[in-house]
Order: C-alpha cells, then structure tokens, then sequence
C-alpha cells in the first residue's frame, strides 16, 4: 500500500509536547481516533473515556538506549548506531556522518574489515552486512569494554534531523520501560507508549482496563530507507499470553500500544490461533495478506507513510480507514514522528 502524501516540514514535533508550553504533562498531545470510515478528534487524556472495563492494552517494556556514539574511522568522525545485539555478541550498527547541525546523514557502512575507534578504548570492526538487502546495517565484533558500558558512558538518544534539539535519555523513555539485565533495549523509543503518564495508568485500570507487558526491542530506522523491519528480539510473557486469551474469551478488545506490541502478540500466535508464551527473534511483517489474528486495535504514533507501516495499518482497519485517517490528520494539522500526536484505531 502506498500512499501520496507529503507531510509539511512545520507538522514534524520538533520538541517533547511537555517543553511546549508550561503545565503540559506528555498526555496533552492530541489523538485521532478512526472507527472504519470515521474519525473523530480528542485528546489523549480522553483515552480512559473511548476504552471500557474487559479492554487490555499490550505494552511493549523495552527501555530506550542511548545508541548513538561518536567514533572515527581513519581521520573520518562518523556516528555510529547501534541497533541489535546478536546471539553470539556481534552487534548490528550503521555508520552515519554528522551534518554539522547535531544530527547525521546516510553513509555507506563499507567493506567488511573496516576499523572504527570509539570512546574509552572500545573497537569496532564491520565484518559485513547484516542481510542481502543492502549494506546500511553491518555486524561489527565490538572489542574492549562492552557495549551496554559503552552507552551508558558515551552514547546518547539517535535524533533526526526534524527535531530542535539533544533531549536527554529520560526524555525519550515510556512509562513502561524496564532495564534489561543484559543491558540490551531498543535502538529507538518504542514511541506510542509516550503519551502515558503513571495518573493515566492509574485511571485505566481503576475503570477496568488491564495492561499485558510484552517485550520487542527495536533496531533502527532510516531517515532515507523505507525499509520492513529486520528480525528483531522479542517476548510475550506467560502471564500476559493468558491476559490475551482471558479479554479474546470474555469478549474485550485487545489493543496494541504500537507497531512492535502487534509484532511481538502476533509472533506469538500458534497454528490453533492461540497466544502462548513464546520468546527469540520475529521477522514477521503484518500485511493485509497475512492479517491479524488477535490484535483488534492499536495506539500508533503519526510517522511518515512508510510502507510496511501503512500495511500494518491496513491489515488491523482497512484501507479506507488508514487513507481517511491520514487525510484527517493532515486537515487537522496533527503533529508527526516520536515527539507528535498519535492516532487510535478501535474496531
């Protein structure tokens, strides 16, 4: 599915709603909610009044790294991102050059072999790309201290060129977010998950809508690439595998908080079309082709009209849905990408 829309430069968030004004807590961005063909205008702190007691929300848990770090290669600075720890300790990474205006643009990675010097004596050397699609994510064996380290030290949140400024770690952590003990998370925030504030939290379930924590850590994106997703790690706890079953068998909605919540339920989605605790690496891509099989909605963030986002879209509401939704948001002058307002689609 492709759509011909240009998003203006001036709806790109270029600050956290909560810098926007005094008194603002994340919850003031605003929300477009699309049932079929319609759509409706609200705000996010309204979002206790559009769900009932039955309901559940799958959030994704994955904390946000601080996965962009200075390095040189030869007498070249470049950025580094890192994106996804493999199984036997390779990272996936892309080189990008900096732009002279805090952000960075498109770099080839380069052969196999090339060296990289990064802060605190660690090293890192591309050891070839990391799929057949092209060679904007390599593996790199990373030597000296280890990387979670090397973050924690040196890194800070990847930022584009559309925002204002470096906002710090915290500014792009959801309330749901939960260290791993390996030290591993996601590349980029998992971002629908922003707007929820603890007193939200509170009220949902005071009025009966339950949470089920899944966990999907996200590589990254590309400004310029409109790829699918590579293979990313996930895991659908057990107690959560049983909460979705419990709402599907007692008639409640099963909401997914973002893209990587329906990837991580639907890869857990057996061949008799149960949820059953499952954990490792999904490539799964939502297609209207492939469908859904739990997920009846989702909370979604307003990102440009990448491909296997908009699919995923149209697999959950339709066609129709997806294209009056992005006209809505446009005629309403909804604000896009991490920082932005967010869209909710309910069956």
């Amino acid at each position: 599915m492709t759509l011909a829309v240009r998003v203006p430069q001036e709806l790109s968030a270029r600050v956290p709603v909560e810098q926007r004004g005094p008194g603002l807590e994340r919850d003031a961005v605003r929300m477009l909610v699309s049932r079929g063909a319609e759509v409706a205008h609200h705000t996010f702190r309204e979002l206790p009044l559009l769900l009932r007691a039955g309901d559940l929300l799958v959030v994704n848990t994955s904390a946000t790294l601080a996965a962009a770090v200075d390095g040189w290669t030869g007498h070249a600075r470049v950025v580094v991102h890192f994106s996804t720890r493999g199984d036997d300790g390779r990272w996936a990474v892309e080189l990008r050059e900096p732009d002279g205006r805090g952000t960075t643009r498109a770099r080839a990675g380069g052969p196999a072999g090339r060296d990289v010097r990064l802060p605190g004596g660690v090293g890192l050397v591309l050891e070839g790309p990391l799929s057949g699609r092209g060679e904007r994510l390599s593996w790199a064996r990373v030597s000296g201290p280890g990387v979670p380290g090397l973050l924690r030290e040196h890194g800070r949140p990847i930022r584009y060129a559309y925002t204002e400024r470096d906002q710090p770690l915290s500014a792009y952590q959801t309330v749901f977010a939960l260290p791993s003990a390996d030290g591993t998370g996601s590349a980029e925030m998992p971002s629908a998950a922003r707007p929820f504030t603890a007193r939200l939290v509170t009220e949902l379930v005071s009025r009966g809508v339950r949470f089920a924590p899944v966990t999907l850590h996200t590589g990254v994106a590309s400004a310029e690439a409109h790829e699918p997703p590579y293979p990313e790690r996930f895991a659908v706890p057990e107690a959560s595998a049983r909460l979705i079953e419990a709402t599907r068998a007692g008639g409640g909605r099963v909401v997914a908080v973002g893209t990587t919540a329906v990837r991580a339920v639907e890869s857990a989605v057996g061949a008799d079309g149960a949820v059953r605790a499952c954990a490792g690496w999904t490539d799964l891509v939502v297609t209207p082709e492939h469908g859904v099989r739990v997920v009846d909605g989702l909370l979604t963030g307003l990102h440009e009209p990448q491909a296997s986002h908009l699919l995923m879209l149209e697999a959950i509401a339709g066609r129709v849905a997806v294209e009056r939704g992005y006209e809505a948001a446009l005629q309403g002058r909804y604000l896009w990408h991490e920082f932005g307002d967010v869209h909710l689609v309910l069956p």
